[in-house]
Formats: structure tokens, sequence, C-alpha cells
């Protein structure tokens, strides 16, 4: 984990094997050193807009990306999703949903408000660790975001 004012990638995820599998994936191609964990929507939600905890946050560095579990504690991943997308300040990072779900239901309301890619975790942890490689080799190399 780093420093929250140098962050390129948000995890939002309460499992904390998952979160070690996506760390692990993301540190074969040597994405982890400024990657952030938050445990659930509402600590996502005061990380984001610099409340509570992270209240002296720098304003001038907001997440490369965001990885969003939908099945969070406290605030869901669809009402996170919700208000980074409706925020001004917020609303150009991309969001990757990396989830199990595979109910339609969220996959349409994640791409109706406005999630980048919609993910769901693969069971096997080969397939897993290729997945998150990929979409972090994506979203932080080869993705070109406005300045």
């Amino acid at each position: 984990m780093t420093d929250p004012n140098t962050v390129d990638i948000l995890l939002v995820e309460d499992n904390q094997t998952d979160v070690e599998l996506t760390i692990r994936a993301l540190k074969k191609h040597n994405l982890t050193n400024r990657i952030f964990v938050v445990k659930d929507g509402e600590e996502a939600l005061d990380f984001l807009f610099r409340q509570g905890v992270y209240s002296k946050r720098e304003t001038t560095n907001s997440p490369k990306i965001i990885f969003l579990d939908l099945k969070l504690p406290k605030v869901d991943g669809l009402e996170v999703l919700k208000k980074v997308k409706t925020d001004e300040r917020t609303k150009i990072i991309p969001v990757v949903v990396l989830t199990s779900s595979r109910e339609e239901r969220d996959i349409v309301e994640s791409y109706k408000l406005g999630v980048n890619s919609y993910i769901v975790k693969p069971v096997d942890f080969d397939k897993f660790v290729e997945s998150v490689s990929q979409i972090g080799l994506y979203w932080l190399l080869l993705n070109q975001p406005p300045l």
C-alpha cells in the first residue's frame, strides 16, 4: 500500500483474499507501486472526496483508475459508482467493476451509471491473475486519459 497522496490505483475491496490476489496480479507486471486499498464504500467515498480521515489528502492527486467491487459493506459499489460518475471532480476517473456478480441487473445498472468496464472475477487463480494484469496494463499504460 502507498501514501494516499500518490495513488495510481484505488482498490475498493472488502475481501482480504481478493485484495491479496489483485495486488499479486498487479505486482506480476510491476503495477503495484502506487496502489491504495479501502475496505468499504463509505471509505472509498471519503478517500475520493477528501472527507473524514482523508480530509487532508492533497486535492491534485486523484487515482488514475478505480477497481471497484459491488458487494461492499456500508455503501454498496453501485452507490459509489453513481457518486463518482456524477461529480465533476471525479467523473473522468476510469472505474472498472471487478466483482463476482454475474447478475444482469448489476451489469446493466453499472453501465447506466457510467462504468468503464465490468469484469466478473474468474474463480480460477491463474485466470484471475491474468485478468487483473491485463486490466492494469491497459488502464495504466495504454489508455490515454485527459490531462
